[in-house]
């Protein structure tokens, strides 16, 4: 028979893997500001800042800027990790949860970090 102490910890366990492994659509990312998720939803645009220090490329979900749900950052000394990210179709980004001027958002470092459903992509 398990003890107390054995049952909460393999609860906690438990809670933390199925946490984990949930996805959250863009819509719903900024109630998990903060947290580590997998958010996915549809690219809406994807626009390089060439000019800007970084020279970050965004990509927006759901709807395009200023109106995007959510943003994917990529900075230009990880675009070889990350490799080719699409320009449309649905994408799933696994990361921290930030929040930038109130629009939820998730900086890409690596490839393993995000995923296509789109069949023309390739890592």
């Amino acid at each position: 028979m398990l003890r107390p102490p054995t049952i909460a910890l393999l609860t906690i366990l438990f809670s933390a893997a199925y946490l984990q492994a949930q996805t959250i659509s863009a819509g719903e990312a900024s109630k998990h500001v903060g947290e580590q998720g997998t958010v996915c939803g549809q690219i809406a645009d994807k626009h390089t800042a060439d000019g800007a220090r970084g020279k970050p490329t965004f990509i927006d979900l759901e709807h395009g800027f200023p109106h995007q749900t959510f943003t994917i950052v990529i900075w230009e000394s990880d675009k070889d990790k990350v490799g080719e990210f699409p320009t449309h179709g649905n994408v799933c980004v696994t990361g921290a949860i930030a929040e930038y001027k109130g629009v939820p958002q998730i900086v890409l470092h690596d490839a393993k970090s995000w995923s296509s459903t789109h069949p023309n992509t390739s890592k």
